[in-house]
């Protein structure tokens, strides 16, 4: 069996949430207070012992009306699924624990466990009368806390609610539930062999070599392990027996004293004496760290982030003893669980992914049967399963669930490409709330400044930009598009250039090459032309927004087309630099387009667009063709990666001297500036 599904009602932020988990691993992403802890939480209601079940009044969802309130007293309720596993041995422990729980007989059968916290049917006249009074939800609230909570109960029901059956204490005791919250102190657990934990592992891996060997049966493993026993106290009474005898005459004088005082009496007097037993010598025991080199240090000596991985495998060492029934009998646990908040705490990336390499084998053989993770970690986040993953995020008032692998249906292509890309860098897309997607390295570097030139920050607006490598939007606007109940509803922007492109017509398989856009639509007679666009109807949360339709073409070309007199636009990396800044200053000073043509080297691509620009067919004005002739030479002499960068440090640069004479305009791509106010805006 499995946990397939956690139902929340009136839970802190869950007001009424359906959770569906996986066999195996289930890692549950989101941005702070989105409710990943409380999700582990509600669980904990049910499966961990040690958790306090009466609850407090800011354990309700405080987004029931004081209508509602009035009508009827708040509750709480937790209710868990238990689904059959696809390969279960239907003669096994599984179904024996949760069959007096079973809500669906057939294949795959299914059982449920509730947990319900509210008030006693017979203080509701009471109730009703008290909130009567009630003016606000806020004094709702404080009636029901000063007058009511107290009578509140909690209790756990198997099988269909409305039957109402307690469940059996000793079933639950069959579920292991463990649970490393965020807030551990795993030193304190694992010092010495006095620790619960790590006495009890001890004792269960004693003897092992002679406990795991499958040519022993059950008696001969028993044999060898009382002989192991008798050896050791032979050998312990001699220590003891050397102690008695380095005692022997300080015991006289220490025992002179109960003999003064009266402690003798009816022939009987006070005296030493004792064994050992290699349970009680497992408190001599230490965890330390041992040096190749023979230098051993205590644990405390350890990093944070390996004692945490040291207390992982211990604690999964400890689930492995309670599920044996050679060791435990009857008292075994039927289900062990692992449930972690935030395990990247103190781990730098690759040890993250070696983590979780661990776990995944852990439940590959068997030691775990379901584990449950929070985490913030990108880097835990791209080195998994998209099916692995389940992504809590804020709606408009309420908590939302997502699951990225469910989004793409029969589209395996897509859910590839994705499951390829989503590293550590692009993952970061599924944790914030608003998006900008772009095709390139020159848009990812300099968005944030774009940004800043308008007066704002995308940091403060949570807005994330993440570049896909190309025109790839579509696979990755699955995971958003909320025409899709398992996507993420979240704005997303997505900035491309508009490529113009043309090939001729009468050739046959002749493939499109790039142009420009005063090139487009000439002789269209010769030539078939095409620009990007927005081919896919999305959702309303997501917008695509391009360069314009006849005069745009790239990102580099558009900066010029905007500022064609900026020459904090010309960075070191480029070629044809004088040459650029010549055409930036003849424009400047008004002169005709015949002196901008003079001005070009000699090249056959320089003598394409004076062709172009020369053309009968083009009706732009001369002002509209001189900034395309700069902006496409600028273009041309461009290497995006390192100009990006040196674009990026001149922007920056100049944005930190506004308010100073120094300071030099600029003006963002109306595209641009249109795309990061509509993803700000509230």
């Amino acid at each position: 069996m499995y946990i397939s599904r956690v139902e929340i009602k009136n839970y802190k932020n869950f007001k009424a949430n359906i959770i569906e988990f996986n066999e195996g691993l289930n890692v549950i992403i989101g941005h702070n207070n989105a409710g990943k802890s409380n999700l582990l939480r509600a669980m904990a209601l049910i499966y961990n012992p040690s958790v306090k079940k009466n609850l407090s009044i800011d354990d309700f969802n405080k987004q029931l009306t004081l209508e509602e309130l009035k009508k009827q007293p708040p509750r709480i309720n937790v209710s868990i699924t238990l689904s059959q596993e696809k390969e279960e041995n239907l003669m096994g422990d599984d179904l024996v624990v949760v069959s007096q729980w079973l809500t669906k007989l057939e294949e795959p059968y299914e059982a449920k466990i509730h947990y319900e916290f509210c008030l006693p049917l017979k203080h509701q006249d009471e109730y009703e009368q008290k909130l009567s009074t009630a003016t606000s939800v806020n004094d709702a609230w404080e009636i029901i806390d000063r007058n009511f909570l107290r009578f509140y109960t909690y209790k756990i029901y198997g099988g269909n609610l409305e039957n109402q059956i307690t469940v059996d204490s000793e079933y639950m005791k069959k579920f292991d539930f463990q649970f490393l919250d965020a807030i551990r102190d795993v030193e304190r657990d694992m010092f010495s062999g006095r620790n619960t934990l790590l006495k009890n592992v001890l004792d269960f891996f004693m003897d092992y070599s002679i406990k795991s060997n499958q040519g022993l049966d059950d008696d001969e493993k028993e044999q060898q392990i009382k002989e192991e026993k008798k050896k050791f106290e032979d050998q312990a009474k001699v220590l003891m027996d050397s102690l008695n005898q380095r005692m022997l005459e300080g015991k006289k004088q220490i025992l002179s004293y109960s003999k003064e005082i009266g402690a003798s009496f009816d022939n009987a007097e006070p005296n030493f004496a004792g064994g050992i037993t290699d349970v009680e010598l497992y408190s001599a025991l230490k965890l330390i760290v041992e040096h190749h080199d023979g230098i051993q240090l205590p644990i405390t000596h350890n990093g944070l982030g390996y004692n945490n991985l040291i207390f992982m495998s211990l604690l999964l060492a400890k689930m492995q003893v309670n599920a044996s029934e050679t060791y435990l009998g009857s008292n075994a646990k039927v289900f062990p669980m692992l449930v972690i908040e935030e395990p990247e705490a103190h781990l730098h990336p690759s040890m993250q992914k070696q983590l979780l390499k661990f776990l995944k084998k852990n439940l590959a053989e068997k030691k775990v049967r379901q584990i449950f993770v929070t985490t913030h970690s990108t880097h835990i986040t791209g080195a998994l399963e998209l099916d692995e993953l389940i992504c809590l995020y804020k709606g408009e008032n309420e908590t939302k669930v997502s699951y990225p692998g469910k989004v793409f249906g029969t589209n395996v292509e897509s859910k590839k490409y994705v499951q390829r890309f989503l590293d550590a860098t692009k993952s970061n897309m599924l944790f914030a709330e608003k998006l900008i997607l772009v095709e390139g390295l020159a848009e990812q570097l300099l968005m944030s400044i774009f940004a800043e030139y308008l007066g704002k920050f995308l940091e403060d607006e949570h807005v994330a930009v993440i570049n896909v490598g190309g025109k790839y939007f579509d696979h990755f606007l699955k995971l958003f598009n909320s025409n899709n109940s398992a996507a993420i509803n979240r704005k997303v922007v997505c900035i491309t250039d508009r490529d113009p492109v043309r090939k001729e017509r009468l050739i046959e398989g002749e493939s499109y090459t790039k142009c420009y856009p005063f090139e487009m639509n000439i002789e269209a007679d010769k030539y078939e032309y095409k620009i990007s666009k927005q081919d896919v109807d999305y959702s309303t949360n997501i917008k695509f927004y391009f360069q314009d339709e006849l005069k745009g073409k790239t990102l580099e070309y558009d900066l010029v087309r905007f500022n064609p007199m900026l020459k904090m636009l010309v960075t070191d990396s480029m070629s044809n630099k004088e040459e650029i800044k010549a055409l930036m200053k003849l424009f400047q000073e008004g002169k005709d387009i015949d002196k901008l043509y003079s001005r070009l080297s000699k090249s056959k691509e320089n003598t394409r667009i004076i062709d172009g620009l020369k053309h009968e067919e083009l009706s732009w004005s001369e002002d509209d063709k001189k900034i395309a002739l700069i902006a496409a030479r600028y273009l041309n002499s461009v290497g995006k990666g390192v100009n990006a960068l040196e674009l990026a440090y001149a922007l920056q640069e100049n944005l930190a001297k506004r308010g100073s004479e120094d300071f030099v305009e600029f003006v963002v791509p109306d595209y641009i500036q249109e795309a990061i106010d509509w993803v700000c805006e509230n």
